[in-house]
């Protein structure tokens, strides 16, 4: 691997130069930390380069372009066909896998700066670079614009857990259950055991027939003793709520602010995570929830 001796010195130091677990870890952030770079490896993953196209392709120099190719090279991340194409190994393909996780955690680190993924399950942090095609819509009015929005555009279902329920979003869901021609369609929810719900929900679910839906299996619900992470799904778009971290440690699902889209990859790890807290849910029990 090539570097220059200021570059490894400054990987070492630290340890008077003795090696350390994260030198090869170190080493391939190094290699990561630079926009070009980065874009090489992304244009290789598309279609198979030589110089002159990844010169053209992203508007840099050929010398520029060719010493890139070369770290990239050395590093292991990049190999080069015959005909002078270049491909990503095994290694920079995986790599170039992980990107999405600290592009979507760079961008949104003041967002995380007061909220936290403690109540989220590890297998699902590990697939956080699934969000990064997302977008943090903020303020109470646009999230609740989105919800309603996820509510209105469904055609097949509609999956839900909020840690209450507020008034305009029962309409929608009653209002698309009359209108849905969908027999299939399927509303399903969990809340937690003390969920706060408006007093005109009974007079709406009557006014739906709920408790045929029950029977029937249009509608579905659990209970969880509580919700720090929300997830709210249709069909093709989703969203998320994290929590935030207050002054005195504790942490509350923050609602005026979600992670919004229908990128296919961000929609997959809303509908797992809500299949994962469907399976682990209880049944569901009306007499614990408070009526305002």
């Amino acid at each position: 691997m090539m570097y220059d001796r200021s570059d490894s010195t400054s990987l070492s130091e630290d340890n008077n130069d003795s090696i350390s677990p994260f030198e090869n870890t170190a080493r391939t952030f190094f290699e990561l930390g630079s926009a070009q770079r980065l874009a090489i490896l992304y244009k290789i993953a598309e279609v198979k380069c030589n110089l002159a196209r990844l010169s053209k392709d992203l508007g840099c120099t050929m010398p520029e372009v060719r010493r890139n190719i070369i770290r990239l090279t050395n590093s292991g991340m990049v190999d080069r066909e015959s005909n002078g194409t270049f491909f990503l190994t095994t290694f920079g393909k995986t790599i170039l896998e992980q990107i999405p996780t600290l592009d979507f955690l760079s961008r949104n680190k003041d967002y995380f700066s007061d909220h936290t993924f403690s109540a989220l399950p590890l297998k699902f942090i590990r697939r956080i670079g699934s969000l990064t095609n997302s977008k943090l819509v903020s303020g109470l009015v646009s999230v609740d614009e989105r919800l309603n929005d996820i509510y209105n555009r469904s055609q097949e279902y509609v999956y839900a857990m909020i840690p209450e329920v507020p008034i305009d979003l029962i309409e929608s869901i009653v209002a698309r259950l009359k209108k849905i021609e969908n027999k299939n369609f399927r509303f399903s929810y969990i809340l937690p055991a003390h969920a706060t719900v408006p007093k005109r929900r009974k007079q709406l679910l009557e006014s739906l027939g709920f408790e045929e839906l029950l029977k029937k299996g249009t509608v579905e619900r659990k209970m969880v003793n509580s919700v720090l992470i929300g997830v709210v799904l249709n069909d093709e778009q989703g969203c998320v709520m994290f929590p935030r971290i207050h002054k005195n440690d504790k942490i509350e699902i923050d609602m005026n602010s979600m992670f919004y889209g229908d990128d296919p990859d961000f929609h997959e790890w809303c509908l797992d995570y809500y299949r994962y807290l469907w399976h682990n849910a209880r049944s569901f029990d009306e007499r614990g929830l408070v009526e305002i």
